[in-house]
């Protein structure tokens, strides 16, 4: 057994590294975070070189990547700068995390995935051209879940989806288009849904409690924004498989839980092995795999 300590890097693109993750990391059982903030894609190569030539292949485990902050387009390119960066056994493990979209869009599908088979479900997604809402689309696809994307902006929509097909295996679900800004496009795009998960930004109200109440079928509604007004009325914040008129909620507190479970769950299993990358996929097949609260 290896007595090297298990050492997290911490690159984050805002001038001050985040608080929050450098403590779920020491919770999650990293014996030192090393945290850099300001980061721009072009430093990631010199840090990922520190942290692959300082100790041998065989101890590479115990020094992973944690790439944070809150412009989550930047810490897509740090990621792939890391990826890059990586030469042949020499690499270590990362995981990107940006505003907590992963871990908070892993935590709002496997939560819904609990009430409601996703395989073959219909799901609207609203809010859902940003930084969570795609990734919980693009969740949700992968399951084979029928995905409209919601947003009041339907070039939007159609944009964020066309960026998203590649992402999304042959075989999967689907995932399309919907304009929500007025009363009538969004019943249109409430037709037939199963679940409704709101990613919408703070106090941004985008689903009134009349109009969903006329879509009896719908089964699972998961709120992600805990600034009231919240994105779907009628749900608390603090909801967490919660009945409100026949339909199972969440509320953004209530995901909160698990998605710090999930947070502390993908910290720990970077130093399983050297060659790991958690973007959103992989942290939720974590998710998922853990028991229910």
């Amino acid at each position: 057994m290896s007595d090297k300590k298990k050492i997290l890097i911490q690159l984050d693109s805002d001038p001050i590294p985040s608080v929050f993750d450098r403590i779920v990391a020491i919770d999650a059982g990293a014996d030192e975070v090393f945290s850099y903030g300001g980061i721009a894609p072009e430093m990631v190569r010199d840090l990922i070189y520190g942290a692959i030539f300082t100790r041998g292949t065989k101890d590479l485990n115990h020094t992973a990547v944690f790439i944070g902050g809150n412009d989550l387009a930047r810490g897509e390119e740090m990621l792939g700068r890391a990826v890059k960066s990586f030469i042949g056994s020499l690499r270590v493990s990362v995981m990107l995390d940006s505003n907590g979209a992963n871990t908070t869009a892993a935590a709002a599908v496997a939560s819904a995935g609990r009430h409601q088979e996703l395989k073959g479900a219909a799901v609207l997604v609203l809010g859902g051209t940003g930084p969570v809402g795609k990734r919980v689309a693009r969740l949700c696809a992968r399951e084979g879940a029928a995905v409209r994307l919601g947003s009041r902006s339907l070039d939007k929509a159609r944009q964020a989806c066309e960026e998203m097909r590649a992402r999304i295996a042959p075989g999967s679900g689907s995932l399309s288009p919907a304009a929500t800004q007025s009363e009538a496009e969004l019943s249109r795009a409430l037709e037939g849904v199963q679940v409704v998960i709101s990613a919408g930004g703070p106090g941004a109200l985008l689903l009134p409690k009349k109009a969903r109440e006329r879509f009896q079928q719908i089964k699972v509604m998961a709120d992600l924004n805990a600034v009231p007004p919240l994105g779907i009325e009628g749900v608390d914040a603090m909801d967490k498989a919660a009945d409100r008129d026949g339909v199972v909620a969440y509320g953004a507190i209530g995901v909160g839980g698990l998605k710090m479970k999930i947070h502390k769950q993908a910290v720990a299993a970077l130093f399983e092995r050297n060659d790991q990358v958690f973007d959103a996929e992989e942290i939720f097949k974590l998710g998922r795999a853990l028991p229910a609260q």
